[in-house]
């Protein structure tokens, strides 16, 4: 337990959290309630792609619709008085309560249908459900209609741009460490070893379908809950914030991050909105053909960078070079008072050892 709290990571994730909670005592007011905010926001809807992906096998397009179904559903319940919606009137914590209901149950739903599919078949079908989800939303006048609900405001406590911010900040926290935890539960190592093997799992008397349900579930509550931050940061949610464009944004943040690390949808949210924010500032840029409507250009030659250069994203860039960092430090631990390479250690006085595969040697004539 004591070297797990000394590892690095730990380490780093201390530090990191140290710094995000003084960041409002140091940094802009718009670098806090607008970047890093809107980082913290994206990135812990981002983190259930990489949860589904990383332990489950399952690449999910539907977690900004779950995103976005929070969202309408909040201003539905809470909203009395407004043009659109169902203005329900209920006290705002009773709303929370009935969004992520709803978005848990529509997640539970979806997951137990697609339960059974795989790969590409899982991909194409969750792309379907976000389709439905950006319909239902855009037609369906009585929830929210083409324009979405307006005048969205947080709860009482919420009542600062510096609130929601560690609003933000807790919850993400929350969910990084509740996804890490259940990852290392029964339920989790069984659900990595559906992603690895779901016909040798189902023999041993797994529940496959369950399983994956389960962890759509857990991924759309989360989802929700990021969904419910962002509709209190925006102050209104139509149906474009959750149409394909911002699904495959969403997916492109995983990605820029580390699909395989959990970690890395914060990372990969940082520098989409920062990309976002400052690079269409730069001097003469426009003078090279990128103007608004074709910023996404941009940020595709970097998505293509990212990927060209590790295909782990920048969670693997950083843990390469973590890892090379280790080993410099471990070779120059090892050397002895009079700077030699101390020799004493498992390599001393041993020759070295040639493993012949007989599979690959020469073949030997046969007797006759």
């Amino acid at each position: 337990m004591t070297r797990q709290l000394r590892s690095p990571t730990t380490i780093a994730f201390v530090a990191v959290v140290a710094l995000l909670v003084v960041l409002p005592a140091i940094g802009s007011s718009f670098f806090v309630n607008f970047i890093m905010t809107r980082t913290l926001i994206l990135g812990l809807a981002a983190a259930t792609i990489v949860f589904l992906s990383a332990y489950g096998g399952m690449v999910s397009l539907a977690q900004l619709m779950l995103f976005g179904t929070a969202g309408f559903m909040f201003g539905n319940a809470v909203l009395e008085a407004s043009p659109r919606g169902l203005n329900l009137g209920w006290a705002p914590w009773t709303a929370v309560v009935f969004a992520l209901a709803v978005a848990t149950a529509i997640a539970f739903l979806l997951g137990a249908l697609s339960s059974r599919t795989t790969g590409i078949y899982f991909l194409m079908l969750t792309l379907v459900y976000a389709v439905i989800g950006y319909n239902v939303f855009a037609q369906v006048v009585p929830i929210s209609g083409p324009s979405g609900i307006t005048r969205i405001t947080p709860p009482p406590p919420i009542t600062q741009a510096t609130h929601l911010y560690y609003a933000a900040l807790l919850l993400s926290i929350g969910g990084y460490v509740v996804l890490k935890l259940v990852a290392r539960t029964p339920f989790g190592l069984a659900l990595q070893g559906v992603r690895d093997d779901p016909v040798r799992m189902a023999s041993l008397g797994f529940r496959v379908p369950l399983h994956r349900a389960l962890a759509f579930t857990l991924a759309g509550f989360i989802a929700g809950v990021a969904g419910l931050l962002n509709v209190w940061w925006n102050g209104q949610i139509d149906p474009a914030s959750i149409g394909i464009s911002p699904t495959l944004v969403l997916l492109i943040v995983a990605v820029i991050g580390g699909i395989s690390h959990l970690e890395g949808a914060w990372l990969g949210a940082f520098v989409y909105v920062a990309a976002n924010s400052y690079l269409r500032a730069l001097p003469f840029v426009d003078r090279i053909g990128i103007t608004e409507d074709r910023f996404n250009t941009v940020i595709g030659a970097l998505v293509l960078l990212i990927m060209v250069l590790s295909p782990e994203g920048l969670s693997g860039v950083i843990q390469r070079l973590s890892n090379e960092g280790r080993r410099r430090f471990s070779r120059f631990s090892s050397r002895d008072g009079t700077g030699r390479v101390d020799t004493s250690g498992d390599d001393a006085g041993e020759s070295p050892v040639v493993m012949i595969d007989s599979s690959t040697s020469p073949p030997t004539e046969e007797r006759k």
